[in-house]
């Protein structure tokens, strides 16, 4: 809930450690890591989104379960609402999963920037 604030705070009080959510990452996706992280790719074409009208706001990662959700309650409209309960919770469940991901993504670049931070002071001095 203070998520907001805090990142705001910290982009105030230490802009150079903060990382900026407006801007694509600095660092390499595939730095730190042993084996080299899967892509993340689109499943449904702009076209189906644009077909279905979503929003910018849901054109994301989850648009392919979103829009198989609306294709289930165009097809049981009236009673849609128990009809397309599978297709509801996988929506969200890749809605929180891309949240926490998102998440740890912003982390990741925090704590790297901190550590470039921490070790450009100590090569200078050298």
């Amino acid at each position: 809930m203070g998520t907001k604030l805090s990142v705001s705070l910290e982009g105030a009080n230490s802009p150079e450690t903060a990382p900026r959510v407006d801007r694509p990452p600095t660092f390499d996706p595939q730095y730190g890591f042993e084996r080299p992280r899967k892509v993340r790719e689109m499943k449904a074409t702009w076209e189906e989104m644009e077909q279905w009208k979503l929003k910018p706001a849901q054109r994301d990662y989850c648009a392919h379960h979103l829009i198989s959700l609306m294709k289930c309650q165009t097809q049981n409209a009236p009673f849609a609402g128990h009809a397309c309960d599978g297709e509801r919770g996988a929506w969200d469940k890749c809605e929180y999963d891309d949240h926490i991901m998102r998440i740890k993504e912003f982390e990741r670049e925090r704590r790297l920037l901190q550590r470039k931070a921490r070790k450009d002071p100590a090569s200078d001095s050298e």
